[in-house]
């Protein structure tokens, strides 16, 4: 990977891309690329470093060798007629790309080497954790993206580790530790691999756990996606015996991901829960994760946007670049309807919107990584038709309301959960009363009644639960209006049913 970023880097350079901002947090890996792009290189380069702390820089030994504004640096630049090219390297200077004169200098620079110094190729690189690109300078820079370690490169960090630490890994504890790692970096995997070593004296596929931890630290510092605590696995849902028993098969597969792609199994994509509000859809999306043994990320649109030109579809793809960074995850998208609503309306915000949706679809459609995506959806016919086309999910599913043998399941759990379960229950009757329920309806039919007997002091009898049934209104008839209208927009498509 590493040779075709290389290759990528020199074509760029070679092509006459003035200035290409690497926007990346470790250095010392972009100094590497870059050592590595001049070896590739017979003419004389020349490389000029600035940091922002420490002016002029030995490129080599990292030692000050004068102090100066980038202002001054830059002007070195200007009138320079020496033969060959040369590499400017400006570190940490993100914050000064807002100032009037810094940009018209790099302009000029970029405009030198487009057009009249055809002796002396300067190419700049900005190297920054933070992205700052001046709208004056867009047509001048390149965005040049430092790949994250991949699988191959990842078994030479654990073998090279495995031999410095005089440690044996089972190569089929590797291969799982390997997808684990995919999306950290080198330092990131580095340090994984020493807690773990300090904590046990050994690696193995049981620090996983370790792997979820640092990438959690992702999420946290982003603000940009939400970690979901959970503890519902797939026992915790009544019914649904088809979805359930397609997750199974998936589960199969993203247990032992380098397995069934070595095998030529396609990476799961993930799938569309479409139907009644309060049937299950979101305690799927966490029984999901749980099954297959992978973290729950909520990405919620609202959060991403903001109030500058662009801002938020950067925020959409920095978004979208972390989920990828810690698969293998669930990316879950909640009421998918109201994440993106306005699509296709004017006005600046349906604009935004319409943007960020395009860019969701076409990453879809392209990714080719370990994130499985888990969207939910109550009204269909509120959904752009584009995300229902054949490719962007593996299934759809239809959750329908529960129908006899759900609601006996749904009752079951609900009191074996607060072990308030009796064989003795009456549960012909209640199946019969609580027709038209959903299994929220259900579960409050349960907490209402566990909490009325705790507060009597009593057992609880089918006759309070059959009490507490009909003091509930059920959603259909809550909503009765709502619920017709998404069972007919559900005619308009193919959608598989989730109960059997």
């Amino acid at each position: 990977m590493i040779n075709e970023s290389e290759q990528l880097l020199c074509s760029y350079i070679d092509a006459f891309h003035p200035i290409i901002y690497v926007n990346y947090f470790d250095f010392e890996v972009v100094d590497e690329l870059l050592r590595a792009v001049m070896k590739r290189r017979p003419e004389k380069t020349g490389v000029h470093e600035f940091n922002n702390a420490l002016g002029c820089v030995d490129f080599t030994s990292k030692r000050s060798m004068h102090e100066c504004s980038l202002e001054r640096f830059l002007n070195l630049f200007l009138n320079d007629d020496t033969d060959g090219d040369s590499f400017v390297i400006l570190k940490d200077a993100h914050d000064q790309l807002r100032d009037p004169t810094i940009i018209a200098l790099l302009k000029l620079l970029a405009e030198n080497r487009l057009y009249r110094n055809h002796r002396h190729f300067i190419t700049i690189f900005i190297i920054s954790s933070k992205l700052v690109i001046p709208p004056e300078l867009e047509n001048y820079v390149t965005l040049f993206d430092i790949p994250l370690p991949q699988d191959d490169e990842i078994y030479d960090i654990i073998e090279s580790f495995s031999a410095e630490q005089h440690i044996s890994i089972p190569d089929d504890e590797k291969n799982e530790i390997i997808v684990s790692f995919k999306g950290l970096n080198k330092l990131q995997i580095m340090q994984v691999l020493y807690l773990a070593y300090q904590d046990g004296g050994r690696v193995s596929k049981q620090d996983k756990s370790l792997i979820l931890k640092e990438k959690e630290q992702f999420l946290k510092k982003s603000g940009m996606l939400e970690l979901v605590n959970f503890k519902e696995t797939i026992d915790d849902i009544g019914g649904l015996e088809n979805l359930k028993n397609w997750l199974q098969n998936k589960a199969n597969v993203f247990r032992r991901l380098n397995e069934a792609i070595s095998a030529g199994v396609d990476i799961p994509k993930g799938l569309m829960i479409v139907g009644m509000p309060g049937c299950g859809k979101s305690l799927t999306a966490k029984a999901i994760a749980h099954l297959f043994e992978i973290p729950l990320v909520r990405l919620d649109v609202g959060r991403l946007l903001g109030k500058y030109v662009g801002e938020s579809e950067e925020n959409m793809r920095k978004a979208l670049k972390l989920a990828e960074a810690i698969s293998p995850c669930v990316l879950w998208i909640d009421e998918v309807e109201k994440a993106f609503s306005g699509i296709g309306d004017q006005g600046g915000g349906s604009d935004v919107t319409t943007r960020l949706f395009g860019q969701f679809l076409t990453w879809m459609q392209e990714k080719e990584n370990t994130v499985f995506i888990a969207a939910t959806a109550n009204d269909i016919s509120r959904v752009p038709p584009e995300f229902l086309r054949k490719g962007r999910f593996d299934e759809l599913f239809f959750v329908d309301l529960p129908n006899a043998e759900e609601r006996k399941k749904i009752f079951e759990i609900h009191l074996k959960k607060r072990k308030k379960w009796n064989p003795s229950f009456d549960i012909g009757s209640l199946i019969k009363d609580s027709d038209g329920y959903n299994g929220a309806d259900i579960e409050a039919v349960v907490k209402e009644t566990v909490e009325k007997a705790f507060i009597a002091d009593k057992k609880i009898t089918s006759e309070d639960l059959k009490n507490s049934l009909k003091e509930t209104k059920s959603i259909s008839i809550a909503l009765k209006g709502k619920i017709e209208k998404i069972k007919e927009s559900l005619t308009q498509i193919d959608i598989k049913p989730a109960s059997k």
